[in-house]
């Protein structure tokens, strides 16, 4: 493979699908997801890229899939789950379903590559968002997982001092996620009044192009 190596996971759609795009003239990608149609569907888009078909939260399922990866310049945290609501009418399900997905299958997927990171001197992608910056009411559960996100990248960049780490919080973006966040508020929603995918795309871009010269430890992209 000639190209460098990119695994952007909840490339299906969103935030990831316009990495996906971003990335596909310089990488060979691989293309995370959970529905394959999807998945197939954004690999036929890129210049060169293959599926990478697996449930994150399943630990046995992404141990085998990357079982193969010898090597990897990068990876993407894209793929995430919202929650919106107050402490006190959360209970323990949403709690354990919003840490396994926005935290624990991040941090299981990394564990597993860091041999092929290692190897590449790799960059580490984590798209975070405000709410792993600053909490607001109704947010407790989305919020505690984002900064513990937060927490996981400056750990890991403290770890491992051969693998860069960014931490991207993007403010609200204009994606399907978006859209089901503003009928949880009960509000209407205009996406012209929010960050694009692309926008965050190109931030995420310019991270991987900066290469092993330097690093973005961390950056805040707003409307």
């Amino acid at each position: 493979m000639s190209r460098p190596v990119a695994l952007i996971t909840g490339a299906s759609r969103g935030i990831g699908r316009a990495i996906a795009e971003a990335l596909s003239p310089s990488h060979h990608l691989l293309i995370g997801g959970r529905d394959a149609a999807a998945v197939a569907e954004v690999v036929a888009a890129c210049e060169s890229a293959e599926p990478f078909v697996v449930e994150l939260t399943d630990a046995d399922a992404v141990a085998a899939a990357v079982a193969d990866i010898t090597r990897l310049d990068v990876v993407v945290h894209s793929a995430g789950v919202i929650a919106y609501g107050p402490l006190a009418t959360t209970d323990p399900a949403e709690w354990e379903r919003v840490l396994a997905v926005n935290v624990i299958a991040p941090a299981t997927l990394t564990r597993l590559l860091l041999p092929a990171l290692r190897a590449a001197s790799g960059l580490v992608v984590f798209i975070n968002s405000g709410a792993g910056l600053t909490a607001s009411p109704g947010w407790s559960v989305y919020a505690a997982s984002k900064f513990a996100l937060t927490a996981l990248a400056d750990s890991l960049r403290a770890e491992e001092r051969g693998i860069r780490v960014t931490s991207v919080h993007p403010g609200r973006v204009a994606t399907d996620m978006q859209a089901e966040l503003h009928q949880l508020e009960g509000r209407d929603y205009d996406p012209s009044k929010y960050l694009q995918p692309a926008a965050v795309a190109q931030v995420v871009k310019t991270v991987v192009d900066l290469g092993t010269s330097g690093v973005v430890p961390s950056v805040r992209v707003t409307p």
